[in-house]
């Protein structure tokens, strides 16, 4: 009972959901001058007015009209359009009349997640591509930081056009994505930019989700657990706080002075509580965005979750939940979802099969991918040793716009490096079988953001074997076909394989012929 009285108070409270003052006619933030709306589905236009006010919305060829409901909430939806690089004019008319210009119909991708995608164009070192950003085709809506302990009802942020002024603004990630997948489609583009540096994935899910997914209950625990200490203290404070009510309506009554008033509980799931954040980005600076339309998500997160193998494990549950809400949420079973694997961190080392630091987590990413409609693009080849935010973001956004491409533009293309597919063992023999072999499989060499080159004369590395008495060794790995096989003297009954585990795999050099990098992998579950 005590769940669902929380969960109703939050979703439910009238001050989170209604603006000040609805007298005129006002839209979310979301539909102002520049914007980027969503081509080819129908659209729901919203906002707020008086109680029972008529409102009718226009735009291009398709009209609506609705009427506020109880709350001062509105929500009008207009037929699918296709794409217009002409800028149109949005109409909004009740007792007063909104125009809001220069709008698109195109492709909006929600770009979401840690500082990686946060990590601005500025910061790249990409001094020649900001100078050539002038793509009016492509946008930017900037969510601005809101850890809120309710869900809002809009965000704040603004539409910018892509240019050489603008440009060192923009995600790099979702940047480089969008210039690919514009020059190539003709599409305009719409980045609506929802991130955060240093933040779990628990932080981006409702708290219904939180809750009700049984895969999450150790975590739904300690929220109910905080939810229960909230109870508590809020009990107790509340005589203070009913007679401070009474004693300042006094004061304002006799024009005396108004006592301070006494220290609200902090609700459970806020920045300063012990108790693990949660929950609180998505009523932030998620569930505002709800229900706008969307072509897909591209998402760069992990790092803060990236601990030991129980919270690997864990992280594949969560994730599935995180896309099931999301899709939910924004209405669209089959959201498509494209990540981005850790790149490498930190110094390498040469323990062979040392699955340390992020290696699992990689791991745990990759198998992400058996959640329907997502795709991966790894990143291991792309690190920075000594910086956890490499500049490198320009074969990141390629990698994602791959996937992007093939599956929502039916362009012909390979969208993946090798994946890992079976293990065979036979003797002293273990071959490992790929898919997304493309063009076959290659020793290559990445420098930089240039391109992958062939090296036959150098050997594959980072590929380790064991035995059933568990002691790794770096294996004897050549290309056989769609295959690697490995072999090592110490080892002659194989049971388990791994490739590029650990923090930082640096060597990793197995490639497809389209100079894409395998993804790190194991066989075992040690």
């Amino acid at each position: 009972m005590l769940v669902r009285a929380l969960l109703c108070w939050c979703f439910c409270c009238v001050p989170c959901w209604l603006p000040e003052g609805v007298a005129d006619v006002r839209l979310p933030r979301l539909f102002t001058d520049h914007a980027v709306l969503q081509r080819d589905q129908e659209l729901t236009v919203w906002g707020w007015a008086d109680s029972g006010e008529a409102v009718s919305v226009t735009l291009g060829a398709a009209q609506g009209q609705a009427k506020a409901d109880l709350s001062g909430r509105w929500s009008v939806r207009l037929a699918p359009q296709p794409v217009s690089v002409v800028p149109l004019t949005l109409v909004v008319q009740g007792r007063n009349r909104l125009e809001v210009r220069d709008l698109l119909l195109g492709d909006v991708w929600l770009c979401s997640g840690q500082s990686n995608m946060e990590f601005p164009l500025g910061a790249c070192d990409a001094a020649e591509d900001m100078k050539a950003a002038d793509f009016s085709l492509i946008r930017q809506f900037g969510v601005e930081l809101n850890f809120a302990q309710v869900p809002q009802s809009d965000v704040q942020g603004q539409w910018i056009p892509c240019s050489p002024q603008s440009a060192a603004g923009f995600t790099a990630v979702g940047f480089y994505f969008a210039r690919r997948v514009q020059a190539e489609t003709g599409v305009p583009i719409g980045l609506l930019r929802s991130s955060v540096g240093g933040t779990n994935i628990e932080c981006w899910m409702a708290q219904e989700t939180l809750l009700t997914t049984p895969e999450l209950e150790p975590f739904a625990q300690i929220m109910r657990e905080s939810l229960a200490d909230y109870q508590r203290e809020l009990a107790t404070a509340l005589p203070k706080i009913e007679a401070w009510t009474a004693e300042s309506r006094a004061a304002l009554k006799s024009g005396t002075s108004i006592p301070l008033p006494p220290v609200w509980p902090e609700f459970p799931f806020g920045e300063r509580r012990f108790r693990p954040r949660c929950v609180t980005l998505h009523n932030g600076m998620i569930a505002p965005l709800v229900p706008t339309a969307l072509k897909g998500v591209l998402w760069y997160q992990g790092e803060n979750n990236a601990g030991g193998p129980v919270e690997c494990e864990q992280y594949i549950a969560k994730k599935r939940a995180m896309i099931r809400d999301w899709r939910e949420w924004f209405r669209n079973p089959d959201l498509p979802f494209y990540f981005v694997q850790l790149a490498a961190w930190q110094r390498p080392h040469d323990r062979p099969g040392d699955a340390d630091g992020w290696a699992l987590f990689r791991d745990a990413q990759r198998r992400c991918l058996s959640i329907p409609g997502t795709g991966m693009a790894v990143a291991v080849d792309v690190g920075d040793a000594e910086d956890i935010h490499p500049k490198n973001k320009a074969d990141v956004g390629d990698r994602l716009a791959r996937w992007a491409l093939h599956e929502q533009y039916g362009k012909a293309l390979e969208v993946s490096g090798p994946l890992f597919r079976e293990l065979t063992l036979q003797g002293a023999v273990a071959r490992v079988s790929f898919s997304h072999v493309g063009a076959g499989l290659m020793v290559g060499e990445k420098s930089g953001r240039g391109a992958v080159i062939e090296r036959a004369d150098v050997p594959l590395q980072r590929f380790a074997m064991a035995g059933a008495d568990r002691q790794w060794y770096w294996a004897d790995a050549r290309i056989d076909g769609d295959g690697v096989i490995c072999t090592h003297p110490a080892v002659p009954a194989p049971v388990a394989v791994r490739y590029a585990c650990s923090m930082n795999p640096a060597g990793a050099n197995l490639y497809n012929r389209d100079g894409l990098p395998a993804s790190p992998f194991r066989t075992d579950d040690w």
